[in-house]
């Protein structure tokens, strides 16, 4: 070999490959190393995009699960009838977390993220691979962050992780999880996430807990300024608080004020005025209205994440208002409840359970609507009620105020002093407790007992000994919202309605036992409506009775109109006494104001039921002109029926001849229902449980009017009717 190219058979030359025309040349030195260099790079990549591959696979095995957003845990919280916020309740580690929806929040404060964080939140699918490019070129440029390059998913999936912005891996990580975030969300629900975990500072998380803490309302409806702040919060939460910083809080936002004008968003006049709103400098209260009915419904809805209560929530915080203004007048240690119900559906529209829930000087964490008290002279309607409906006593009947002992119980009035001869109307009107004492005598304490029940109310009496007259004054325990039920089922005519705090399906009203008849529950309302109010009221706005406990423990107010009753307690939770406590003059001014909030048109109270006798005393039947105490009921077994009205013998003046005849009104004491009523031996009605009945007789004449009960018992008597 002499290192030249090889010849052929003639000594000619053999041409290298590629010589000549058709020949293939060899290669060049550049072109080897060039296939060298490919085929290197190539391993190169293919190693590279394996790894790569392998990484993001761990990645992706690592990360959360994708979240639903509508099972990211939040606040539980309590919403009045209309669904306004009453009360939220902290998550896990006592952060404010509130549930909240796209259609919450104010679209300008969306527009304004958008433009300031993601302008093409709308056109990528999870990494604005161009804004990353950006900010890393910033970041060669200046040696630091300049501009962030996350965009809406990627902080979103940030927020889901839990990790920090700053470290590759966690920017990766980020990245994709934003991929598979934007694969199986759609945008509305990838910002709904953001709106419910961006953090605001301290326990704040999500915009809704963030508006209600720094302005104190919803997210609805903000202003420029305000929307400026929330976007630039989460960016640093902790640096920028405005409670803690708010020249740096201030600071923050006019950068996105300024940021907002160059992307075009808003105008320089709109940035600058909203330059000049001030800073909130402190957190607001969140709110904690209705907290006792709150607390109770969370007991008996745990895992519910709203719980809705009938209240109105503007009534509500007037009257807790009212209730701590007027508690601070009686005392420092003084509390004052208030509970409102609407007669007809029985929904609790307020419920004040004390002056302050969080005032433990006045022990504020106790429900006084729930608390069992002395309830003073406030079950005398009911006692002469019962005296009405068994046809014992007529509004103006006469009865006796005056010293009296009924086997060694001996009552007083409250002033001290007697009145002698008054009328039903007045004894009710003056609370005088020797009268209310006798016909209680008459009607038995038992029946009064009974009655509460009827009406939903839960009277407990001291040692579970039998009821005794002493019951009629206050020698029983109940609540406000026991009273309230009462004085309800008085408001409407007689019937017991279920008081409550949640809304109930819409069911057939049952068949119940009625508190009072129709009658006799009107003739009580009427004189309750002619109680000289306080100072502050009118007379005849509404119906209302006050008492006062023994030793002035407790003052009490109860009062409605023809749709709203209310019930006032004002006292002490721990039951000490309170000097110059009374109903009238501490808990009657406050249920008239409280009244006088409910807003709108009064509901005027309903006129006179058919067969109501509106007479003088003069003008009554005899048996009717005076009180008929215990004595006629002697020779009666107590469970007999007997027709109390009209009394055997008697003419009953219906105005036949005149050509305008009034019914007839048959009344019944004792007895079981449901009774069948006979006129002359023919069947006129049937009514379970009702205790009167009207007939209207074909013309003048005797009759002999009976009724039989459900045992078989039977009574009858005979009258003229002209």
């Amino acid at each position: 070999m002499n290192g030249k190219p090889d010849a052929d058979s003639n000594g000619s030359p053999r041409p290298l490959a590629g010589e000549g025309d058709d020949a293939p040349r060899p290669p060049s030195r550049w072109r080897r190393r060039g296939t060298i260099a490919g085929l290197s790079l190539g391993l190169a990549a293919f190693f590279a995009y394996a790894w790569l591959g392998g990484v993001l696979a761990e990645i992706d095995r690592t990360l959360p699960p994708v979240p639903d957003p509508a099972q990211v845990p939040t606040s539980q919280i309590v919403v009045d009838r209309s669904d306004t916020l009453l009360r939220p309740y902290t998550i896990a580690e006592g952060r404010w977390r509130l549930p909240v929806t796209l259609a919450d929040v104010d679209p300008m404060f969306l527009t304004m993220l958008k433009g300031y964080e993601d302008r093409r939140f709308d056109e990528h699918h999870g990494v604005d691979w161009r804004a990353l490019g950006r900010a890393a070129g910033q970041i060669l440029r200046n040696g630091h962050v300049v501009s962030g390059g996350s965009t809406l998913t990627m902080q979103v999936a940030r927020l889901v992780q839990g990790g920090s912005t700053r470290q590759a891996e966690s920017k990766l990580k980020q990245i994709v999880h934003a991929r598979a975030l934007e694969q199986k969300l759609d945008k509305n629900q990838i910002l709904s996430l953001y709106l419910a975990l961006a953090p605001y500072g301290g326990n704040l998380e999500g915009i809704r807990a963030a508006t209600l803490a720094y302005f104190g309302k919803e997210p609805r409806r903000l202003t420029i300024a305000e929307a400026a702040l929330l976007v630039a919060l989460p960016q640093s939460p902790e640096a920028r608080r405005p409670d803690r910083d708010p020249k740096a809080a201030k600071a923050a936002r006019d950068r996105v004020l300024d940021r907002l004008v160059t992307a075009g968003v808003l105008d320089e006049e709109t940035a600058a005025s909203a330059k000049t709103e001030r800073i909130p400098e402190a957190r607001k209260p969140f709110p904690m209205l209705a907290a006792h009915l709150g607390d109770q419904a969370r007991k008996r809805h745990p895992t519910d994440p709203v719980i809705r209560l009938t209240v109105d929530g503007r009534l509500q915080a007037k009257l807790e208002a009212l209730a701590g203004t007027r508690a601070a007048k009686v005392g420092a240690k003084a509390s004052v409840a208030i509970l409102v119900a609407d007669q007809v559906t029985g929904d609790i529209l307020a419920s004040v359970g004390s002056a302050g829930f969080m005032d433990d000087g006045r022990n504020g964490y106790v429900d006084m609507t729930e608390a069992v008290r002395s309830p003073g002279s406030t079950l005398k309607p009911l006692i002469y009620g019962l005296a009405f409906e068994q046809g014992l006593a007529h509004p103006q009947s006469l009865i006796e105020d005056k010293p009296s002992a009924f086997a060694g119980y001996a009552p007083v009035n409250f002033d001290g002093f007697y009145r002698g001869t008054v009328t039903i109307h007045d004894a009710l009107t003056q609370s005088l407790n020797v009268p209310a004492v006798q016909v209680l005598d008459a009607v038995g304490p038992a029946r009064l007992i009974a009655r509460l029940k009827r009406a939903a109310a839960s009277p407990r009496l001291p040692d579970m000994s039998a009821a005794g007259l002493a019951v009629g004054l206050g020698g029983v325990g109940i609540s406000l919202k026991d009273l309230v039920s009462v004085y309800a089922a008085i408001a409407r005519g007689g019937r017991p309605v279920a008081l409550h705090p949640e809304p109930l399906p819409v069911v057939a009203s049952a068949d119940t036992a009625p508190v009072l008849e129709p009658l006799a529950a009107w003739y009580v309302s009427d004189i309750l409506a002619d109680v000289p109010p306080p100072t502050i009221g009118a007379r005849g706005r509404i119906a209302y009775k006050t008492g006062t406990s023994y030793g002035y423990r407790d003052a009490w107010s109860i009062g409605f109109d023809g749709r709203t009753v209310i019930g006032v307690w004002a006292g002490r939770a721990d039951g000490a006494p309170v000097s110059g406590l009374s109903g009238i003059g501490t808990a009657a001014p406050v249920l008239f104001e409280a009244f006088d909030k409910l807003g709108g048109d009064r509901a005027p109270l309903p006129p006179a039921p058919r067969g109501a006798l509106i007479a003088s005393n003069g003008d009554l039947p005899a048996p009717l002109k005076r009180f008929r105490g215990s004595d006629i009921l002697a020779n009666k077994a107590p469970d007999t029926p007997e027709i109390a009205f009209p009394p055997d013998g008697v003419q009953v003046d219906l105005g036949i001849r005149a050509g305008d005849p009034m019914p007839l009104m048959i009344k019944i004491r004792n007895g079981q229902p449901p009774f069948t009523w006979f006129a002359n031996g023919v069947p006129i009605a049937q009514t379970p449980f009702a205790r009167a009945e009207s007939w209207a007789p074909d013309g003048p004449g005797f009759v002999t009017l009976s009724v039989v009960d459900s045992a078989g018992r039977s009574d009858r008597v005979t009258v003229f009717v002209e």
